[in-house]
């Protein structure tokens, strides 16, 4: 495979250079270095200019950096603690005082008479649970006095549910316990007994919340018969079904688990280390439970991979505490044979630690005894952006803005991590070709896979800000090539084997391919992957088409085929045939850097025909906005209409009304909705995927609507920020603004950072134009926004930009790295400017008055400019 060692044609800085684009709203015409400048340094020095950006932000972006500082995190509060806990500050930082948690040995439980029997208004079949275990789910697992089987009914949200259980003779009872599981507690039911030939109520519970129900009677009751009549549960992300695991012939009220609950203060990942000083020499269990965000955190993980795989976690995190204490750093694996399981590495916010041990765990673990602890620790594994490894910056006048950048970079740094075998997806994913090497996972605690759709979002932030992670690109783009299926297709990831259908995913791998050319002028990687490249355009692609040139989902077998979000889409669908020209046409790019210029002038014209079939069979003009597909329901998707605009489909025209159709049925408080209707599946217009956000807010600045694109920034990231877990980006927002698939929503998720290229190359204005940046264009969208000041990082040095933007004019400093050369396009905002370059004047506000100076779609543009510093003025009449 192709990585950052190949050589390059052109400058490097470091070990490797910073690279690509997702292609929207960068243009990408390959050109040569333009001509030297209109304003350099001396020219600037004659006209008492300085000869540098002025420095009003070269700093104070530190202040807004997330990393750690090192290493080593801690948390920073304790947020609960349970039971018998002291000290529990102590665990906060390491020496002085220790935190102990305590807790007596239980009783026995008590029993059933022996030949007790229970039998279920319903039963749920046996299947593999959440563990990969095979599982039965019969009544008679509530007396059998194992508390880790389970009834669960067959009536999903649907009661009552009645247990009866029969006893073989009479028996007094005092009451009972009832213990369920946090997949969901009966908080309303009710508890008869069999007495004179009739049931009669004996007991009644309302808005139960915890598992160990304890249930006593008004007096005891002699009878052979008690029934359990469920009328009310927990509904959870497994669904809204009755469980109960044990009924008690006794009322036993619960003792507080010891616990705390500690909160880091903002998402981080890596392997939790605790330090502990000693432990009773019964084998006390502590068992762990991790969630992103305190809604979500029960006695067990808002997410776990042992639960994917088969794995004896159930949910937790294991270890048993030795007497002499012990410096544990949690990995995967057992601690004795077959018994007490952890996970290793977790992404999360907030930390359970409990006194607590499975009963499957016995006698390795005990849920008993004393330990003490002098701190807990997590060993942060993914890389960690402090102010000296930023190579790009941004700052505004806007602290939200800034605060949103910052956070996207920090979600992105979450999941540039190394690829391990121990903590990537299970199913399927490890792959021997990437084990080791450093990558862009898609979230920080799921899927931790590589996936290349992604890559279109994070991989742009990731150019933006650390350019000495751009391996973490090049390894995803080049083994997901090296994997290429004979007819064409390219895996989306390793999941699966690389064998997860998706439709779309190889054309973003041929815009991902560009981004990184575009970015990091790398030749080598280019003429290596070029075959790949015209392998899936010329072959796969033409054979899921159809007779207008269409994309066609359904052709070829692909009727099963998912998308970013497994979409039950078919038939002509605007989303993938937009994406489809936009992966032309930076082909088309491609090839003409490499000289190919007969493979370029095909996929243009193919981009044409794909274009103009678009605008011809999928614009609904009813609506003023394109289809989301040709077949089924009518509804409009925020994907296609969105990449329509920034792939060059729709005209102005076009763009102004699917823009406005998109505002006007998909704006929520959190955002806009994918789906301007729930034809596709409910719930579908009020889901908010930042993904697909992404292009909408480039379509918006693009076309002159910055103050709209800013609106949609500010509902979609600010709502991110200021709920659990704040800072950073969430992988889709659902209705009433929650995460949309409950605890399994990925908080921290790669390709939701698409306010970072947004801002710099939309607001500040500035990005790439030929490989390398060799060319660089600076055209900025401020809006309503007062200044703005960034670095990007180029292979030739960084490319600076500040601009302020006053009632009376626009002031805009470039300064550019030496070898490179560009443009800049100053907004007039509809009014008549002059516009000077230090002493010059260039526009007088009729016409040019010095050469590569034009009027182009109400901007001032000036052309030809070289390395050094350039200043220019746009001066607004009164």
């Amino acid at each position: 495979m192709a990585s950052t060692s190949a050589p390059h044609d052109g400058p490097r800085r470091r070990s490797v250079v910073a690279a690509g684009v997702l292609g929207l709203g960068v243009t990408g015409a390959t050109s040569s270095r333009p001509a030297s400048a209109v304003t350099g340094p001396a020219e600037a020095a004659e006209a008492g200019e300085a000869a540098t950006v002025p420095t009003r932000a070269s700093t104070d972006w530190h202040r807004y950096v997330q990393a750690p500082t090192t290493g080593t995190v801690r948390p920073v509060s304790v947020v609960a603690v349970t039971g018998d806990v002291t000290d529990a500050q102590a665990l906060l930082k390491p020496g002085g005082a220790r935190a102990v948690l305590r807790r007596p040995r239980p009783a026995p439980a008590p029993r059933w008479p022996e030949g007790t029997t229970a039998e279920a208004s319903s039963t749920h079949a046996g299947n593999n649970g959440n563990d990969g275990t095979p599982r039965t789910y019969d009544a008679a697992h509530t007396v059998d006095g194992d508390p880790d089987t389970f009834w669960n009914d067959d009536t999903l949200g649907a009661f009552p549910d009645t247990l009866t259980i029969t006893l073989p003779g009479p028996a007094e009872l005092p009451g009972i316990t009832v213990l369920s599981n946090s997949d969901g507690v009966p908080t309303d039911f009710t508890v008869d007994v069999w007495r004179d030939g009739a049931w009669q109520a004996a007991a009644t519970v309302r808005d139960n919340d915890v598992i160990q129900c304890s249930v006593p009677f008004a007096t005891p009751v002699t009878t052979d018969r008690v029934r359990i009549t469920v009328t009310g549960v927990q509904d959870t992300p497994r669904g809204a079904f009755t469980r109960v695991n044990e009924v008690w012939p006794a009322p036993v009220a619960p003792v507080d688990v010891p616990g705390v609950t500690l909160d880091f203060g903002k998402v981080v990942v890596g392997h939790p280390r605790i330090r502990f000083t000693r432990a009773s020499p019964d084998s006390p269990g502590v068992r762990l439970a991790f969630s992103e965000t305190r809604r979500f955190l029960t006695d067990r993980s808002d997410f776990t991979r042992s639960d994917q795989a088969g794995g004896a976690g159930r949910g937790t995190d294991q270890f048993a505490v030795p007497a002499a204490g012990a410096d544990w750093l949690d990995h995967k694996g057992y601690q004795a044979g077959d018994k007490v399981y952890a996970d290793g590495l977790h992404g999360f916010r907030y930390l359970r630690i409990t006194l607590d041990a499975l009963p499957s765990d016995a006698p390795a673990a005990q849920p008993w005894g004393e330990v003490e602890i002098d701190s807990v620790s997590l060993e942060f594994s993914a890389y960690r952006g402090t102010p000296s490894t930023y190579r790009g910056w941004f700052l505004c006048s806007d602290d939200d803005l800034n605060r949103y950048w910052y956070g996207a970079s920090y979600t992105n740094e979450l999941v540039t991590d190394t690829f391990r075998q121990d903590d990537v997806d299970p199913r399927g994913a490890w792959s021997a070709t990437l084990e080791g090497k450093l990558v862009l996972h898609d979230g920080a605690k799921r899927d931790r896979d590589p996936y290349v759709g992604d890559l279109a979002v994070s991989a742009r932030t990731l150019y933006l800000t650390h350019d000495d992670a751009v391996e973490a690109v090049c390894n995803v783009l080049a083994d997901l090539a090296d994997h290429q299926r004979a007819d064409g297709w390219i895996p989306p990831a390793s999941i699966g084997g690389y064998t997860l259908p998706l439709f779309d995913y190889p054309l973003w791998w041929v815009v991902c391919t560009w981004d990184y050319v575009l970015y990091t002028g790398d030749r080598a990687y280019a003429s290596r992957y070029l075959p790949h490249l015209v392998k899936v355009l010329d072959s796969w692609y033409p054979s899921v088409t159809d007779d207008a040139g269409l994309l066609s989902k359904g052709i070829n077998g692909t009727g099963g085929y998912g998308d970013y979000a497994f979409l039950g889409r078919t038939g002509r669908v605007t989303y993938y045939n937009a994406l489809y020209v936009q992966a032309l046409n930076d082909a088309a790019r491609l090839a003409r850097f490499l000289g190919r210029d007969a493979d370029a002038d095909r996929w243009v014209r193919r981009a044409q025909k794909v274009a103009a079939a678009v605008n011809s069979l999928l614009w609904d003009s009813t609506a003023g906005a394109y289809l989301d597909s040709a077949t089924g329901p009518v509804r409009h998707a925020q994907d296609g209409n969105a990449l329509a605009v920034v792939a060059g489909i729709a005209d102005a025209g076009r763009a102004k009304s699917a823009l406005a159709h998109l505002d006007a049925t998909t704006r929520q408080p959190y955002g806009n909705a994918f789906m301007d209707n729930d034809t596709l599946f409910a719930g579908a217009a009020q889901r908010v995927y930042a993904f697909t956000s992404y292009p909408e807010i480039v379509a918006r600045f693009e076309s002159g609507r910055a103050e709209s694109a800013l609106d949609q920034i500010r509902r979609t990231y600010g709502w991110m920020d200021r709920h659990d877990p704040g800072i950073t980006h969430w992988e889709g927002i659902g209705p009433q603004g929650e995460p949309y698939e409950d605890a399994y929503t990925s908080m921290a998720h790669g390709w939701s950072t698409g306010v970072l290229p947004a801002l710099t190359h939309q607001l500040l204005g500035a990005g790439p134009v030929s490989p390398g940046y060799s060319a660089w264009e600076v055209r900025p969208h401020p809006g309503g926004i007062a200044w703005a000041a960034g670095r990007l990082p180029t292979p030739y040095g960084p490319l600076t930009v500040e601009w302020e933007n006053t009632e009376r004019a626009f002031t805009l400093t470039v300064h550019a790295p030496e070898g490179t050369g560009g443009r800049v396009a100053l907004p007039t905002d509809g009014s008549a400017v002059v516009v000077r370059s230090g002493r010059r004047v260039l526009w007088d506000g009729r016409r040019p008055t010095q050469p590569g100076v034009r009027v182009d779609a109400g901007r001032v543009t000036v052309s030809g400019l070289g390395d050094g510093t350039h200043s220019f003025v746009a001066v607004r009449s009164d």
